[in-house]
Formats: structure tokens, C-alpha cells, sequence
């Protein structure tokens, strides 16, 4: 099945860029860099509840989460075919393209993703934990979802810094009882400095930002990691 938006010699493009590189993270890091300047597209998925789902795979434009499963399966990939391959089974509960069985909240990304064995969780004894419940319930269409997350909550970040590398996926809790997750981004590294680079509705593009300044400007419940495998 080809994606409705793919741009297979862009995609070609991309890959070549990093062929001589098989470290999946730093490929990442490569990758999320490329797309730093790329407008912001709110909604950019096709499909409902009550309408087919389109598998899309558009390369100018994305929101938070399509940007971060365009790069990871960009860096998991070797071919075009390849790309196409990977982003299913990261979007897609079972790499099965239908409404229902797209990773709608995050915990469900997350979840399927650790099972598929294309990410794990970064964790260490010495970084604090919370336990957060949701009850979800803001997608039409849904069955209403309870949640529980793990999360380090933000004032022990910088127990957690060590720990993350470059190409490593955050995931930031909502403080919203209905909501588990606001927004994702993914870890770049300038020497000891952690970068964030990611889809921001708010700065109408992709960007590059400290993280420190993100978590600065931003309230949330807590922070996941987790790292390409």
C-alpha cells in the first residue's frame, strides 16, 4: 500500500543522507534535524469514525506525533518499501491500517510499540517516578479508556538528563484528568545540553529548542522516555 503523500524520491533523499549510518538513534538525530523548518499541520491524518481511513505519509508538513513516527521509521528503514513498512506498524496497532487500530493517545503508542519491539522505555533506579490515572475520553468515536502512567515527574528531570540520548522519544503527561499525553518530542545533544526538536502548533513549524525552555513554559504531569531499539 503506498501513502497517500509520499514523496518516494524525497524519501530516497532522506535515506541516502544517512546510508552510511546504522546506529538507529544518531540516524534519528540526523533525520529530525532535516525537517527543523517544516510548517506545522494541525489534523494531518485522514480518517474517522465514520470515514475510511487514508494511510498518509506526507514529508512538508506534520504535528507531533507525525513527525516523530515519519523520523523513526525513516531511521528504521533502509528502502522506500521499507519506510512504508516501518511507519505501519508504528502508527498502526499490528500494522493494520484502520481508524480503530491507529495509536490514537499515546499510552497506546507507546504500549504497542515497546510490544513490537521498536522502542523501550529509558529508565534508572535512581530517577523518581509518579503513578498518574486518566480516564480518556477527547476522540469521537472511542470507547472511553482508563489509563495509567509512569512518568518522572518534571522537578526530577535533571536526575533523568543523564540518562537520555540523542534519538531518544519524549512524551510529556497532560495535567488534564481526561487527556493522557499533550505533546512529544524528540532529544538532540549539544555536548551536555539537551535539545528538543519537535512539531509546535504554537511556533507554527518544527523547531529546535532547549529542553530546559520548553519545560519552563510548559505545565505538565510528568515526562516519558523511551528509545528506538
Amino acid at each position: 500500500m503506498t501513502p497517500s503523500g509520499l514523496d518516494r524520491r524525497r524519501v530516497r533523499q532522506l535515506l541516502a543522507s544517512a546510508k552510511h549510518n546504522s546506529c538507529v538513534g544518531s540516524r534519528i538525530e540526523t533525520f529530525s534535524g532535516l525537517f527543523v523548518g517544516c510548517p506545522y499541520k494541525p489534523f494531518p491524518l485522514i480518517g474517522s469514525a465514520s470515514t475510511p481511513e487514508v494511510f498518509a505519509a506526507p514529508l512538508d508538513a506534520f504535528d507531533c506525533v507525525t513527525y516523530i513516527e515519519t523520523v523513526l521509521a525513516l531511521a528504521r528503514a533502509k528502502t522506500v518499501n521499507g519506510f512504508i513498512i516501518e511507519l505501519r506498524k508504528i502508527r498502526y496497532q499490528g500494522g493494520r491500517v484502520e481508524w480503530k487500530k491507529r495509536n490514537h493517545y499515546m499510552t497506546g503508542w507507546i504500549r504497542n510499540n515497546q510490544r513490537g519491539g521498536i522502542v523501550r522505555r529509558v529508565a534508572a533506579a535512581s530517577v523518581p517516578t509518579v503513578l498518574r490515572r486518566r480516564v480518556l475520553n477527547v476522540v469521537p468515536g472511542l470507547p472511553v479508556l482508563r489509563a495509567r502512567i509512569r512518568c518522572v515527574p518534571k522537578n526530577a528531570l535533571p536526575r533523568l538528563a543523564p540518562h537520555l540520548a540523542a534519538g531518544d522519544l519524549v512524551f510529556f503527561a497532560s495535567t488534564r484528568k481526561n487527556l493522557d499525553f499533550f505533546h512529544a518530542g524528540i532529544i538532540a545533544r549539544t555536548g551536555e545540553r539537551l535539545l528538543l526538536r519537535h512539531a509546535s502548533r504554537s511556533q507554527s513549524g518544527v523547531v529546535e529548542q532547549a529542553l530546559d525552555d520548553f519545560l519552563k513554559m510548559n505545565r505538565m504531569a510528568g515526562i516519558v522516555a523511551v528509545r528506538p531499539s
